[in-house]
Order: structure tokens, then sequence, then C-alpha cells
């Protein structure tokens, strides 16, 4: 424990302008944002999927039966043309 103690006060802290990450951190932080971006675009993949697989049926629901009507205008919200005063 003492031995410990003697190195710690020999070794002083080096000064922050004298620590540098060098070329390895920035490697690092580009794979990080690399990673990242992978498994953004991993997730919006499986989400479309999943919502996919819902409209289908696959867990349970009612299958979703979409038209080129519905689509355009929803009949379960007010109508924008329809002026009711």
């Amino acid at each position: 424990m003492l031995d410990l103690l003697i190195v710690l006060v020999q070794d002083p802290t080096p000064e922050p302008t004298e620590v540098k990450a060098g070329p390895l951190g920035f490697a690092v932080w580009i794979f990080m944002i690399l990673a990242v971006v992978v498994i953004a675009f991993s997730l919006v993949k499986q989400l479309r999927k999943a919502q996919a697989a819902k409209d289908a049926g696959v867990y349970g629901d009612e299958p979703v039966q979409r038209t080129e009507d519905s689509d355009a205008s929803d009949s379960s919200g007010p109508s924008a043309t329809t002026d009711e005063r």
C-alpha cells in the first residue's frame, strides 16, 4: 500500500496541453459515428418491416385495406372541403 502511495506522489499528472488523442482517437470517433448511422438505418428498416407485418395482419390485427381513394382523403377525420357553419 505504501509503495502505491509513493508511486502516485512521484508520478505527476500531465498537463492538459500535453495529452492528445491522436489518429487513434479520431479513428474511434469516426467508427462510433458510422456505427450509430448503421444502427439507425437498421432500426428504420426493422420498424418498416414490423409496420408492414402489422398492416398485413400477422400480429392478429385486422389487415389494413388501402386503396388509392382512402390514401388521398381520410374518411375518419373531417373533410377539408366540407364547411359546417
